[in-house]
C-alpha cells in the first residue's frame, strides 16, 4: 500500500495473453467513450432507470455527460442523481472510518496505519437518504441516471433497469488520486495525497473491491462491463462477452502487467532489462505480480483489454487457484510477487520486519500476517542479504542505537547486530513474520511474500537517507521492536533442528526424464513451497489442483503450456512470472533457448490449509 503512493506512469504493453476467443464475442466489444455512451443510450427509453458504479477513480463524470448528449439525441430527457448524497455526513464518517487510522506521529511518523473498515457501502449510507432515493424512481418522462461509487449495491439492484460498472486499473486509481481527481467517500474537500490514499486502502478501496467481488464474481448482477482507464476510450463489453473472455484466460498460463516504481536505493538492472524509460530513476521495485496492483492485458480479436488481475481472479477463482484455496484465503490471490533492484545503487534496502497475524488482526484488522523470502537472481560484486541477528549481537544496545539514529542523527554500525548471507544466485531465504532482514546493495532479488494486502513494513534503519524530496525517510523504531523476533539468530537460522531453520540447503524433491526438482525453501511457519526445476530440454509438471507459479531465473526464453491442449501456452523471457491455472494438470515447460535452464517454482506446500492466516 505504502509503494504505491508513487506508481510511474509507464505502461508496459509487452505482457500481451492471447487466448482463443470466439469472433462473435470480439464483435460485442464497443470502444471509444463516445461509441460506448451510444450503446447505452440506444436501450433506454423514458421512465428507465441506469445505474452506473465503478472503481475507486472510475471517471463518472465524463461518462454520464456524454451518456446524457446521446439521450439528448435521441429525444430524451435526462434527470442526474450523484450518488454522493447519499452518503452520511462527514463527522458521521469520521467517527465510523477515520478515528479508527492512526495520528500518532511518534509511532507512526507518516500515518501509513490504520485499521480496515469492514462495514460494506452499507454501512457509510444514511438511511433516510437511501430512502429518498428509492422514492425518486417514479420519473416517467426523463430517464434517471445514478451514479457514483456503492449505487449497485445488492439492496438497490432491482431499483435499476440497466446496470453498468466502470473498471479503473489499481495503478491509474491512484495516479489519479496523485492527479488531484478523486475526493475521499463521503467527503466535501480533498485531504493531502497520503491521507487520501490511506483512506482509500482502509475504506474505499476495501468496499470497492467488496462490491467488485459481488458484481462481477459469478452471477449476472452487471449489464456491462466497461474498461475506464483511458476516459477517452472506454472499451465496453456486454457481461457475458466479458465473462467468456475472462473464462477463456483461467483456462491458458498467462502473465501479468508489471508496475514500476523509483526508490532511493533503487537499482539498474531492470530497467535495462525491461528497456524502461531513460528518464526513469531507477526501477527499485517491479511488482511482477502484487495480486491487488497489477492488472492483465488481453487480446480480445484486436483489441486490447486491460482487466485489474484482482477483477479477473475474484471472477475465475476456482480455475486459477482451486475451490479450497478460494475458501482457505477468503477470494483472495495468497501469494505476492516483486522484484527488489538495487543492482549498482546507491545502498541496501533498509534494515526491516514485517508485523505477525496476531498484531495484524488486533491493530490493522487485517485479513493475516506478512511473511516473505527472497531468492536472489542477479548479483554483483560483494552482495550481501540480511537475514536475522547475529550470534553475539546485544539487542538491548542495537535497540538503543537506532532510536538514536532516528531522533539525535547518529550512524549505526549495523554490521554489529544484523548477520547476513553471501548473495550468489539461486540463495534462497525465508522471511517469517518478525525477521529482521534486508537485500543489500548490488542485487535483484525475487521477494514472495504471503497475501497480506497492506504493506506492513518497518523500518528500523534506514543509513540516515534521504528520500527523493530531500527529507530523512521515516523509520518505526518502536514498532519494529514491537515486532521483531529476537530469537532469530545466525545459528538458529541454519539449523535443520529448529523450527526457525529458514536459510536452507536444496534438497531434491522430484526428477524424471532431463529434469529434476529442488526444494529450496519450506517451513511450517509459510504456507507456501519454494521450489527450483533444473532442465535442458523439457520439464512436464502438474498442477494437481495447485496453482503454479514459474520464473524464468536463469535461460533465454521458455514456452509453458498444456499437454492436452498444447495451443493454451505462454512464451516467457528471462525474469517473467507465469501464472499455471490450478486446473491446468499436466503442462510442459519447454527450453527456446541455448542455455540450460532454471525456473523458480512457487505453490501452496502440503498442509498449507493448516496454517494459521
Amino acid at each position: 500500500m505504502s509503494f504505491m503512493y508513487n506508481p510511474y506512469p509507464f505502461d508496459d504493453l509487452v505482457p500481451v495473453n492471447r487466448p482463443a476467443i470466439r469472433d462473435e464475442v470480439g464483435k460485442q466489444v464497443v470502444k471509444g467513450s463516445v461509441n460506448v455512451a451510444k450503446k447505452l443510450a440506444s436501450g433506454l427509453e423514458n421512465g428507465m432507470v441506469i445505474g452506473i458504479d465503478g472503481y475507486v477513480g472510475a471517471d463518472f463524470a465524463r461518462t454520464v455527460n456524454l451518456l446524457e448528449q446521446q439521450l439528448h439525441v435521441r429525444g430524451l430527457k435526462t434527470r442526474k442523481i450523484d450518488f454522493r448524497s447519499v452518503y452520511k455526513n462527514e463527522k458521521e464518517l469520521w467517527d465510523l472510518v477515520d478515528s479508527k487510522l492512526s495520528w500518532d506521529r511518534s509511532e507512526d511518523p507518516t500515518l501509513l496505519f490504520g485499521q480496515v473498515y469492514k462495514g460494506g457501502y452499507e454501512g457509510l449510507l444514511d438511511p433516510d437518504k437511501l430512502e429518498g432515493l428509492k422514492r425518486q424512481k417514479d420519473r416517467p418522462d426523463a430517464v434517471t441516471i445514478v451514479y457514483g461509487q456503492g449505487c449497485l449495491i445488492k439492496g438497490l439492484r432491482g431499483f435499476y433497469d440497466v446496470k453498468v460498472f466502470l473498471d479503473v486499473t489499481p495503478k491509474e486509481s491512484i495516479l489519479r488520486i496523485r492527479r488531484g481527481q478523486y475526493i475521499n467517500i463521503g467527503m466535501d474537500e480533498a485531504l493531502t495525497t497520503p491521507l487520501i490514499i490511506r483512506r482509500c486502502y482502509y475504506c474505499d478501496f476495501e468496499v470497492a473491491v467488496g462490491l467488485r467481488r459481488e458484481l462481477l464474481a459469478r452471477e449476472r448482477n452487471v449489464d456491462f462491463y466497461v474498461e475506464n482507464d483511458n476516459p477517452n476510450e472506454n472499451i465496453l463489453l456486454p457481461y457475458d462477452a466479458f465473462s467468456e473472455v475472462t473464462s477463456a484466460l483461467s483456462s491458458y498460463p498467462f502473465r501479468c502487467k508489471p508496475v514500476y516504481l523509483e526508490g532511493v536505493w533503487g537499482g539498474t538492472y531492470m530497467k535495462k532489462l525491461r528497456k524502461l524509460p531513460a528518464q526513469m530513476r531507477n526501477a527499485a521495485w517491479v511488482f511482477d505480480l502484487i495480486p491487488m496492483e497489477v492488472s492483465v492485458l488481453v487480446d480480445v480479436k484486436g483489441t486490447l483489454l486491460e482487466i485489474p488481475f484482482s477483477t479477473f481472479f475474484m471472477k475465475e477463482g476456482e480455475k486459477v487457484l482451486g475451490p479450497k484455496v478460494v475458501d482457505k484465503f477468503g477470494g483472495y490471490f495468497p501469494i505476492r510477487f516483486n522484484w527488489d533492484d538495487s543492482y549498482h545503487s546507491t545502498g541496501n534496502m533498509s534494515i526491516q520486519c514485517h508485523s505477525g497475524s496476531a498484531y495484524n488482526k488486533a491493530h490493522y484488522n487485517e485479513f493475516g500476517r506478512q511473511d516473505e523470502s527472497y531468492y536472489v537472481v542477479v548479483t554483483g560484486h560483494d552482495a550481501k542479504t540480511f537475514i536475522g541477528f547475529r550470534d553475539d549481537a546485544d539487542i538491548p544496545e542495537f535497540f538503543r542505537a537506532i532510536e538514536a539514529a532516528d531522533t539525535k542523527h547518529q550512524p549505526v554500525d549495523y554490521m554489529k547486530y544484523v548477520s547476513y548471507e553471501k548473495s550468489v544466485p539461486g540463495l534462497q531465504v525465508m522471511l517469517p513474520a518478525g525477521t529482521i532482514h534486508s537485500s543489500g546493495r548490488n542485487q535483484v532479488i525475487l521477494e514472495i511474500g504471503s497475501l497480506t494486502i497492506g504493506s506492513y513494513t518497518y523500518k528500523m534503519y534506514d543509513y540516515l537517507r534521504l528520500d527523493f524530496d530531500g527529507k530523512q525517510r521515516p523509520i518505526h523504531t518502536k514498532l519494529g521492536e514491537l515486532n521483531v523476533n529476537q530469537q532469530r539468530r545466525t545459528s538458529v537460522i541454519h539449523d535443520p533442528a529448529s523450527k526457525d531453520y529458514i536459510v536452507q540447503e536444496p534438497r531434491l524433491a522430484a526428477s524424471g526424464e532431463g529434469w529434476e526438482e529442488y526444494i529450496v525453501g519450506e517451513n511450517e511457519q509459510l504456507y507456501f513451497s519454494l521450489r527450483r526445476l533444473e532442465f535442458e530440454k523439457t520439464c512436464t509438471q502438474r498442477t494437481d489442483g495447485k496453482f503454479h507459479v514459474l520464473t524464468l531465473v536463469d535461460g533465454e526464453k521458455i514456452r509453458v503450456r498444456s499437454k492436452a491442449h498444447p495451443e493454451r501456452a505462454y512464451e516467457a523471457s528471462f525474469m517473467d512470472l507465469v501464472v499455471v491455472p490450478a486446473d491446468m494438470g499436466e503442462y510442459v515447460i519447454e527450453n527456446l533457448g541455448a542455455e540450460p535452464i532454471r525456473v523458480h517454482k512457487t505453490l501452496l506446500r502440503d498442509g498449507y490449509e493448516d496454517v494459521e492466516l
